[in-house]
């Protein structure tokens, strides 16, 4: 169900965000992908690993980091060792305040709940938002 203002309701987003979960290489791949057709330009940074076969293919590399900044949050998953990483940060101005490391569960739970937050204040994101669940 859809939260009034059109946003998606949180339990939906959070499902949309979890579906590929399992095999973290996939689910950094789909969540790129996902956050980057989501938000707007610049909320979503990606750095990847290049093979030296990656780059004689012109093949972009495997996804190693993803940044989402929703305004004084920056949340980021990485994979070290086939393993995730998580941690949200606060940042003001350009000094991070804190940084904690969370459990994936928990990251997928707060970024969901973030992106519903932002959504209720920015229709192209509701209409992202939208598109994510119903197309995950």
């Amino acid at each position: 169900m859809a939260e009034p203002g059109g946003a998606p309701s949180l339990d939906m987003v959070t499902a949309a965000l979890r579906a590929d979960s399992a095999d973290v290489a996939l689910y950094t791949r789909v969540l790129t992908e996902a956050l980057s057709e989501a938000l707007p330009p610049g909320f979503v940074t990606v750095e990847r690993e290049r093979s030296m076969a990656d780059r004689m293919r012109g093949r972009p590399g495997e996804v190693s980091k993803i940044r989402v900044r929703l305004g004084e949050q920056i949340m980021t998953l990485g994979v070290r060792h086939g393993q995730p990483v998580a941690e949200i940060c606060r940042e003001v101005r350009g000094v991070v305040l804190s940084r904690q490391a969370v459990p994936l569960e928990e990251w997928t739970q707060a970024l969901a709940g973030a992106l519903v937050t932002h959504a209720e204040r920015n229709a192209s994101t509701a209409r992202a938002l939208r598109k994510l669940v119903a197309g995950s």
